[in-house]
């Protein structure tokens, strides 16, 4: 099997070359929350400083998943983590940075804006990265998924209004995701050094280097580029985060409570995780919007 083994040990370990965007992207959620309404359905905060959703019933919930549940750990001895010392540094400050700013900023934007309007800021974000996805699968050879990210995109960028409602499901296309790292893993790139990315979380050589693949293969990130729109590049990245913390304070707060050790925790089920989705297994995909990171990770592929 193929592995940046290699490449991991010339390097120090893969930068986060989107850092400033990330950064941004925290700064831009900052000021989505300033603008959150809250609407009858916010929620009571107990004595305990205990969440209660006071959704109303008959309201579709994306669901949060169990991911001990889901997913088994992996065995330490199966994870190459030369670079622990300075992984739990940033995974310190990642989680720093989730605790007081970006954890507050979901859970605002989660119990105070109408579960109509988060299901279409997920819908909308999905449909932005489908030309990703259908790259990645092509490039895997899955044809019949391939079809299926194709068909959906157009169904939804059409009588989706753009991608704002999520028809494609209901007509038999349902959502799936890929990246580059996946591709890569595919043709049986191994995973190399696991690394904690700044903002972006738990990561590996083989994923980081997909990450940025996915960056400059991305049309819409390119398109602004030529235009030089950062106000797209920045706002894109801050509306992702926000979706995708949102949809996982439950699981995160549970990992983290369970946990005796939150960052060996979170490493085991990154590292499980990412192994399901190149085999494309069932739960993977069941769990495809789950964010198996650290506390800090703002934005996810």
């Amino acid at each position: 099997m193929v592995s940046l083994v290699d490449f991991g040990r010339r390097k120090s370990g893969p930068r986060a070359g989107r850092s400033a965007l990330g950064l941004a992207a925290v700064l831009s959620l900052g000021l989505l929350a300033g603008c959150a309404q809250p609407n009858a359905g916010a929620p009571q905060i107990g004595a305990s400083g205990g969440l209660i959703d006071a959704a109303q019933p008959g309201d579709q919930q994306f669901a949060q998943s169990d991911l001990s549940d889901i997913y088994s750990d992996a065995s330490p001895g199966d994870i190459w983590d030369p670079l622990e010392p300075l992984n739990r540094f940033i995974f310190a400050i990642n989680d720093a940075l989730d605790t007081f700013l970006i954890k507050p900023i979901a859970v605002t934007y989660h119990f105070w804006t109408p579960a109509g309007v988060q299901h279409s800021v997920t819908n909308f974000v999905r449909n932005l990265g489908a030309p990703v996805v259908l790259l990645n699968d092509v490039l895997q050879g899955e044809w019949d998924r391939a079809e299926m990210t194709a068909g959906r995109f157009f169904i939804n960028s059409t009588a989706g209004f753009g991608g704002l409602f999520d028809v494609a499901t209901d007509s038999g296309y349902p959502y799936h995701d890929e990246d580059f790292g996946q591709t890569l893993g595919t043709y049986g790139v191994g995973p190399g050094l696991y690394v904690v990315l700044p903002l972006f979380g738990p990561s590996n050589a083989r994923d980081a280097v997909g990450l940025l693949v996915d960056s400059y293969t991305d049309p819409w990130n390119d398109l602004a580029r030529v235009e030089d729109s950062n106000t797209f590049l920045y706002g894109r990245a801050a509306v992702t985060g926000l979706d995708l913390r949102a949809r996982n304070i439950d699981s995160l707060d549970e990992v983290k409570r369970d946990a005796i050790d939150y960052y060996a925790r979170l490493r085991s089920l990154y590292t499980q995780r990412r192994a399901d989705q190149i085999r494309n297994s069932s739960d993977a995909e069941d769990a495809a919007g789950t964010v198996v990171s650290d506390a800090g990770k703002n934005s996810s592929q």
